[in-house]
């Protein structure tokens, strides 16, 4: 970008958000008339036309659509590299986008940054919940929650909350099937399967890999959930979900020998120089949030 290389961006972002030269003039203090040279000067330095205009509206072309999804997150950046070398303090503004698994993120995570937001109505979220995962850098997002192992090396990753996994089932199916005693008696039961193929145990400090079998499956741990209080089988469940239904007695933790080494929650984030001060706080409340949550309070 040469000397010239932010001039006019103020101004076309303020009138692509406008549809209005007049009111992006009143929200930069300026002319209208410096709006449109300014406007006009960038879209020579382009050779490009970003704006159709008519007397009655203003709205983007499409070289100006693209242009604008870029400027916009390109200023967000620019202003928050001032407030990072400024005031940390200062309210988290701008537009912060994240992803997060679907039950994970409506139960846990969504009403987190909820109240995040209710204390900083400056800023704007855009939460994308989905099973698959996603590219942060290619599909441009600030913050992803993940669940148990990560596997790219090229993301930063902060653990928010433990995650431990366990072996469960209803009384009433243990008494007409009887309980495991060991890993080899899985392969009798019938198992409840949720979104994995494979369940994980560890047997004399190595993990052990154990294939499920059953006539049940969903891809939601709160349906597994109910299926296994209902006595349909066995469940491998994170431990938010089964906490509160083991100590009322409705669920039997099962082969505790053999539960896997606890993994974690994770927020993770693109490498940068610097950390945007809205995604660092949000992590933060994330952090203290599920500490705070009942289903972490009894690990």
């Amino acid at each position: 970008m040469d000397a010239r290389g932010w001039d006019g961006l103020d101004e076309f972002v303020a009138v692509a958000e406008l549809a209005s030269f007049q009111r992006a003039a009143e929200r930069l203090r300026v002319s209208s008339s410096h709006v449109s040279r300014q406007v006009a000067r960038l879209e020579e330095r382009l050779q490009a036309r970003l704006f159709y205009r008519t007397t009655r509206r203003v709205s983007l072309t499409e070289a100006g659509q693209t242009f604008f999804a870029r400027c916009q997150r390109l200023i967000e950046e620019r202003d928050e590299a001032f407030l990072a070398v400024g005031d940390l303090q200062r309210d988290p503004v701008g537009l912060l986008r994240m992803t997060a698994a679907v039950a994970y993120g409506e139960r846990f995570i969504v009403p987190l940054v909820n109240q995040f937001m209710a204390q900083h109505p400056r800023l704007r979220v855009e939460i994308e919940l989905t099973n698959r995962t996603l590219d942060l850098v290619q599909e441009g997002y600030d913050l992803a929650i993940r669940l148990g192992r990560l596997s790219d090396s090229n993301l930063v990753a902060t653990r928010i909350a433990p995650r431990a996994m366990y072996l469960c089932a209803a009384p009433d199916y243990l008494e007409r099937y009887g309980r495991p005693h060991s890993l080899s008696e899985l392969s009798r039961h019938n198992c409840l399967i949720g979104t994995g193929d494979t369940w994980t145990f560890q047997q004399q400090g190595r993990e052990h890999p154990f294939k499920p079998r059953g006539n049940w499956r969903c891809n939601s741990g709160q349906a597994v959930l109910d299926a296994a209080l209902r006595g349909f089988g066995l469940c491998q469940l994170p431990d938010y979900y089964v906490l509160e239904p083991l100590r009322r007695g409705q669920l039997i933790s099962l082969l505790e020998q053999n539960r896997p080494p606890n993994t974690a929650v994770w927020a993770v984030y693109p490498q940068r120089r610097y950390l945007s001060p809205k995604v660092g706080r949000l992590v933060e409340a994330l952090k203290k949030g599920l500490a705070q949550s009942p289903e972490y309070r009894q690990t």
